[in-house]
Order: C-alpha cells, then structure tokens, then sequence
C-alpha cells in the first residue's frame, strides 16, 4: 500500500510539471548539418516550436534570430503613470516646517 501511495504521488507531481511547462515556446534554426546553438548564423530562418507537454510541437518559421527573439521575448507592456493629485496651493504663512523667507527674518 505505501509503494502505491508513492507511486501516486509522484505522477501528480509529473502532471504538475508538464501542465507547467506546457506552451513554453523555443526558436530552433533550421539549416544544415548539425543543431548548434542559437546565436550561431542568426540569418538563419527559425522554426518556433511549442512544448505540447509531451513533445516539441512547430507553430510557425521565422526569418531570422531577431525575429524569432521579438516573438519569444516581447517588451514588457508600458505602464502609465496614474494621474497626480492635484494638491491645493499652500496658503500664506510658515507653517511648522516651512523655512522663513529673508523677508519674513527680517520683520521679526
């Protein structure tokens, strides 16, 4: 009974990991002789492909490596500044914490 326990737990933890890992996307390049490492020849065209989550699957071809990187890697989306609230002006006097001004040390 304890070795079927085990054995359950560890194919949830690999369900987990492929569900994980499901959709992640990779640029091989496509040329000839053997696969070598993806900065070499980046006028290469790339084929795009998708983990399936049990095989890498072609979704599309690519021109090159600078292609294949903005469709792998896109800029984070731009986020606005919200808009300042609009304080009121200070009114006329010091305050606590304001400096005086020259004028204000000389009529004391």
């Amino acid at each position: 009974m304890q070795d079927d326990e085990a054995l359950e737990e560890w194919a949830r933890r690999r369900a987990e990991r492929q569900a994980a890992s499901k959709g992640k996307r990779r640029a091989v390049p496509l040329g000839d002789g053997p696969h070598r490492g993806a900065h070499v020849d980046p006028g290469a065209p790339r084929a795009i492909e998708e983990w399936t989550g049990t095989e890498w699957a072609v979704v599309g071809v690519v021109e090159d490596l600078a292609t294949a990187q903005a469709l792998l890697y896109p800029p984070p989306p731009v986020q606005e500044k919200p808009a300042e609230w609009d304080r009121p002006a200070m009114g006329k006097g010091r305050g606590r914490h304001r400096k005086p001004t020259p004028t204000e040390e000389q009529d004391r």
